[in-house]
């Protein structure tokens, strides 16, 4: 192979490698910023949905509190699997 082939390759690499670089660096120090100005200047509407408060049951289990259109409702997240309900009463 060429040295000249060889050494093209190799300033290619190292402009490439360092263009990428530079765009990491610009995206951590301007792309936060930028991203908030874009976004409000689209003129998006107010988000529906929100999740207001999380409570962790047991590993597998987890309450949710959810907002949706000013009404909050209460969900079980789990494995998947349906529980029997419990009876109250005597024992």
């Amino acid at each position: 192979m060429d040295f000249a082939i060889f050494a093209r390759a190799v300033f290619a690499l190292a402009i490439t490698l360092g263009l990428v670089g530079l765009a990491a660096v610009a995206l951590r120090r301007f792309g936060p910023e930028a991203l908030a100005r874009f976004s409000a200047a689209t003129g998006r509407k107010e988000r529906r949905l929100a999740v207001v408060e999380s409570l962790v049951l047991d590993p597998s289990r987890r309450l949710v509190l959810v907002s949706c259109d000013g009404e909050e409702r209460l969900l079980l997240l789990g494995e998947g699997q349906v529980l029997p309900p419990v009876k109250k009463g005597r024992a």
